[in-house]
């Protein structure tokens, strides 16, 4: 057997376990070296490719589809700062639990740490942030080499999902020449399959659920309480909103939820879901008032910084985080309990089992009318020019049913949380919470419209100008996505913090504005561009680029400064309200 048959059977056997274990999108880079992966993938009938030409560009987009599809997805590059371009992708796949399966092509042995080209350290590349990292052999093509390719073909696909999911990295070493022959007789095939079954073993792997004595002792410790929270921070489980509404509803408890849970979408009971507290938990008076007896939360930490600080002023208060696998996210560093359960079968067996004690009948009412009061002044009203919580509120009534809704951070996300309300619409709504970076939203938002399925990216002109290069996706596949592209000039997030005062230093360091004519970019990529002056212009845009095929940008120009100062309003208002009422 010569040197490319090996290469072939062997690169093949392992693609070919890829889709064995479910493997269905790959997102390609460019390179000679990794001619070997790329070109199998592609010659594979049960894997979709994906041709992106920047590698940081590259890996966000597979992070997209990873989100919207809750799959595997491979990413292929070759050696070099080409691999190291996926690591702000790989850092937040890793916190946002992810599964992507990296594999990157490496110079074989004896072309390393000898000066020859694009030949850098690639072992353990990306540190700790991969769930596993594998060294894989030279090609061979013995049956014992074909079967470890598709043992560590199998297990990378398993790594990734099991637990909590996220990124693993396969570095191949690959000798030239680098051209795969694939006129190669029965080249899917494993040539023994009884040497299969030994090196490929089927995995069951279930869900973790409390048995029934520890339900009990949870509900003995939730007894002595009459004031209970529950909050909803990011996920993404299809069957957690109905479980966690009907167990509220039973226990008479709010629901914090923040709009990343996916609880406040969709056709479950939501009249205990309270979607304001982000406004009104902004004022101290009001955040000592509400204290609680206990706060159960399910999924990550909300994005809400003022339910931090009701966190952390509440720090006596009894907090139990529920994961489904084990894991540390409690930032505030209080006293914690922690479940480790499937979020959805602890719901069902809470709600099944006793109501832990006799709730306090007014506490629900309060949040209700907090939450009322504030729904009120953040829906009135209407500006000459359109605000940034206007471009929310407009765009939540009418984005498509069944359309995911992609967000930006910084100010996009926050103006989410403030101003997505109810609504019986299925909106799944995707952000890159993790590192909560800027970097590689728009290469996210149009991995996330691989699927068919609309697509609706919001997101600051600063994010938007960082990733510039995720346009060409939407191009060169003709991808159906709306982007709303907040441009206040700058930063507008740091308007709402205390270096704003610095007025010497602070637009130069902060305020950082751009001045970019957006719209010559829009076209360079082949898309359509509108600019939204009104909430009522943006509604009809957003009709109208929702029946347009392929990519359109909305483009909504707002001051950073009055934005403050309107967000800052509205605030006052309902806190004025709420205070007035409880005197």
């Amino acid at each position: 057997m010569n040197h490319t048959e090996k290469l072939t059977r062997y690169t093949a056997n392992f693609v070919d376990e890829l889709t064995k274990s479910g493997l269905t999108d790959v997102v390609i880079s460019p390179g000679s070296r990794s001619t070997p992966l790329a070109l199998t993938f592609t010659e594979h009938t049960a894997v979709k490719e994906w041709i992106i030409i920047d590698e940081r560009s590259a890996a966000f987009f597979a992070l997209g589809i990873a989100k919207e599809t809750n799959r595997s997805v491979a990413l292929v590059c070759t050696s070099g700062t080409a691999a190291a371009n996926y690591f702000p992708a790989i850092v937040e796949a890793h916190y946002s639990r992810v599964p992507l399966i990296v594999l990157t092509a490496d110079r074989p042995h004896e072309l390393r740490d000898i000066g020859a080209p694009q030949a850098i350290e690639q072992l353990k590349l990306y540190g700790d942030y991969p769930k596993w990292f594998h060294e894989m052999a030279l090609p061979e093509g013995t049956p014992e080499m074909l079967a470890y390719a598709r043992n560590k073909a199998a297990r990378a696909v398993y790594m990734a999902l099991e637990g909590n999911p996220g990124p693993v990295h396969l570095n191949f070493p690959f000798r030239e020449p680098l051209n795969p022959d694939f006129s190669l007789h029965n080249l899917w095939a494993f040539p023994a399959a009884e040497q299969l079954t030994k090196s490929v073993n089927p995995i069951l792997d279930g869900k973790k659920c409390l048995a029934e004595q520890q339900i009990r002792q949870l509900l003995e410790k939730l007894g002595s309480g009459q004031r209970g929270v529950i909050v909803c921070g990011p996920q993404t489980d299809p069957d957690f909103p109905a479980a966690v509404t009907d167990l509220a509803n039973k226990w008479g408890l709010p629901v914090l939820a923040d709009p990343l849970s996916q609880v406040r979408t969709g056709r479950h009971h939501k009249d205990q879901v309270i979607e304001g507290y982000d406004a009104f938990l902004r004022n101290e008076s009001i955040r000592k008032q509400m204290k609680p007896d206990y706060i159960i939360r399910f999924g990550a930490m909300p994005v809400s910084k003022a339910y931090l600080f009701y966190v952390k002023e509440h720090a006596d208060s009894r907090q139990y985080i529920v994961e489904n696998h084990t894991g540390y996210r409690e930032p505030t560093g209080n006293v914690t309990e922690f479940i480790f359960a499937d979020p959805v079968m602890l719901c069902k067996d809470l709600t099944a089992a006793e109501t832990p004690c006799d709730v306090d009948t007014g506490w629900l009412g309060m949040w209700q009318e907090m939450n009322r009061i504030s729904k009120k002044h953040l829906l009135n009203g209407m500006e000459d020019a359109i605000t940034e919580g206007e471009v929310v509120r407009g765009l939540c009534e009418v984005i498509p049913e069944d359309s995911t809704l992609y967000v930006g951070n910084s100010m996009a996300i926050r103006d989410v949380d403030t101003f997505l309300m109810t609504t019986k619409k299925f909106i799944p709504i995707l952000a890159n919470r993790g590192a909560n970076g800027i970097d590689g939203i728009v290469s996210s938002g149009m991995g996330a419209a691989t699927t068919g399925k609309p697509v609706t990216l919001l997101l600051g002109d600063l994010s938007f100008f960082h990733d510039m290069n995720g346009l060409l996706a939407a191009k060169h596949y003709k991808l159906n996505i709306t982007i709303i592209l907040v441009n206040n000039n700058g930063g507008g997030i740091f308007s709402f913090l205390p270096q704003s005062n610095d007025k010497k230093h602070f637009e130069a360091l902060f305020g950082t504005p751009a001045d970019l004519e957006f719209e010559k970019a829009i076209t360079m990529y082949g898309g359509e561009y509108a600019l939204a002056a009104t909430e009522p212009q943006l509604k009809e845009l957003l009709d109208r680029s929702y029946q347009h095929e392929g990519l359109s940008v909305i483009e909504v120009k707002t001051d950073r400064t009055e934005n403050v100062e309107w967000h800052r309003a509205k605030w006052h208002a309902i806190e004025k309200e709420i205070l007035q009422d409880r005197d």
